[in-house]
């Protein structure tokens, strides 16, 4: 008989607007193995994952939880049955020190004071055990992105959890530190922890997973073996067809530098987080940046976008100066942006679909008629977005908040891309999207870059960098470090080590070869 540590079964949820997320879902997981859950945005993955945390509550259907009936009502519930869960978005205070949030809310105390000393010394006991070497007095806002996932892991095995859910776990990790935390995750296994990996990477899931639940349209398409499947396999069990798992491409053709960088500087609290940055987009090219995240790619971007002020330096665009320019200036004279928040940034959540696509559009003569919008051709321009994009939503009129990830990130992308743009700034155009969603923003990117515009991709995927990148900068603590003018012989790895910091080419010759016209 199989021993399972957990079995949700018949698991629905209807949430109020008769959306299904969940129906009669049935989902177990072994004690001791790696089990991967995936499926394509909107597929109810999640919903899953918060109904086991108790951060929602099911419907209907129940769970068993090491052999016994369980009602979980909220995280607390599940934290005390032994259930702990990372979530991709990492909950830490900066502020406070590793030792200070491995235990906040369960704080060590003598005589009815913190104890602070025996804080440190049981998070370097559980660094020691499950082999992460952590300072337990550093700050966070001062870890690396790595170490503040083992942090986040740490205060999980702190509460004692046999079983632990990872939420997209190494979205934002080198090759070098994602290689670090699968051999944590072994260890977990070996030492009888159980581990649900939530993921849209597929050549992962293969590597570390022993069982794989896929999801779609709210209910399991069935568990299997990873052992007797391909990569290929699972995407056309989650898409229902096959997907190109590369990037179809011609080699491009760059014409003139529609882009120019010189010298720039961004401060933050006195701190500078971009230092000298120049460089040279060319139309027809996609040049990808390649770092750990807080190497200065967001400030990069965002001074582009002009989200943030420079105090050094000069941006063109087209031959304009933008440098202290506004956002509609901007726009105006051919840069659009992607941000890679799509919720605070990229999107309006609680305004519709039609109106997000539309946004920043108002002032064009093809939706207006005189001083007037025109509703009709409004509408019109909506919908054949949502056509060109596969958006798959209810109504145009329906808040974009409503949709799953990867459809709220089409309706960011058809918004940005639609107008053409000489420039386009895409800022982790992928994250958290499906392998269908993927393939999808990844061929609409191509064509851009193929009808002339110049394109500056950010991507915390070194994947996705290498399969859609023309040439590649790396950045490391504000400064480039590397420049491949080609990416052939170029290895993940290698370029994982500039990331880190431990290797770096010449500044004067990558500036030498990059700003050559």
């Amino acid at each position: 008989m199989e021993d399972f540590i957990l079995s949700m079964k018949k698991i629905t949820k209807i949430y109020g607007n008769g959306i299904i997320a969940n129906k009669d879902v049935d989902f177990s997981v072994r004690r001791g193995e790696i089990h991967a859950l995936m499926g394509e945005n909107g597929a109810g993955k999640s919903t899953l994952m918060k109904i086991l945390f108790g951060e929602d509550i099911s419907d209907s259907g129940d769970i068993e939880f090491k052999g016994k009936k369980v009602l979980i009502t909220s995280p607390t519930d599940a934290l005390r049955l032994g259930i702990g869960m990372v979530h991709q978005h990492f909950m830490l205070v900066p502020m406070l020190t590793v030792a200070e949030n491995i235990f906040l809310g369960m704080e060590l105390t003598h005589r009815g004071k913190l104890d602070r000393k025996l804080a440190v010394e049981k998070t370097e006991e559980l660094g020691h055990t499950y082999h992460f070497n952590i300072n337990p007095n550093e700050k966070i806002s001062d870890l690396a992105v790595g170490t503040r996932q083992e942090v986040e892991i740490l205060k999980a095995l702190a509460r004692g959890v046999d079983l632990l859910i990872l939420d997209e776990p190494t979205a934002v990790l080198t090759p070098q530190e994602t290689e670090e935390l699968f051999k944590e995750l072994k260890l977990f296994r070996k030492e009888g922890k159980t581990i649900i990996f939530i993921s849209h990477k597929l050549k992962e899931v293969k590597s570390i997973c022993d069982r794989i639940t896929i999801m779609k349209k709210g209910m399991s398409v069935g568990t299997y073996e990873l052992a007797d499947m391909g990569e290929a396999d699972i995407s056309r069990l989650m898409i229902g067809h096959d997907v190109p798992l590369t990037a179809d491409k011609e080699k491009a053709n760059p014409g003139k530098c529609v882009l120019k960088i010189r010298d720039v500087i961004c401060r933050e609290e006195g701190k500078s987080v971009l230092n000298k940055v120049s460089l040279n987009l060319r139309s027809g090219e996609i040049l990808g940046i390649a770092g750990v995240e807080g190497n200065g790619q967001q400030e990069l971007a965002e001074s582009l976008a002009r989200l943030r002020q420079t105090v050094h330096g000069s941006i063109t665009v087209n031959g304009n100066d933008i440098t202290k320019k506004n956002i509609r200036y901007v726009r105006e004279h051919g840069l659009s942006y992607l941000s890679d928040d799509r919720i605070s940034e990229g999107t309006a959540p609680l305004e519709s679909i039609e109106d997000n696509i539309v946004a920043g559009k108002m002032r064009e003569e093809s939706l207006t008629a005189g001083p007037f919008l025109n509703k009709k051709a409004i509408e019109s321009f909506a919908k054949c977005q949502i056509d060109n994009y596969q958006i798959v939503c209810d109504s145009p009129r329906s808040p974009v908040g409503m949709l799953s990830g990867g459809n709220m990130q089409k309706v960011a992308v058809a918004r940005e891309f639609s107008g053409k743009p000489s420039v386009m700034i895409v800022n982790q155009p992928t994250r958290g999207v499906d392998v269908g969603a993927m393939s999808f923003i990844h061929n609409k990117l191509i064509k851009l870059r193929d009808t002339g515009s110049a394109i500056l991709l950010i991507s915390a995927d070194l994947s996705e960098l290498m399969n859609l990148s023309d040439s590649l900068l790396v950045m490391f603590d504000g400064s480039f470090t590397a420049y491949f003018e080609t990416l052939e012989n170029i290895s993940e790895e290698e370029i994982g080590y500039y990331m880190l910091g431990i290797k770096r080419q010449d500044k004067k010759d990558i500036e030498r070869r990059l700003l050559r016209e």
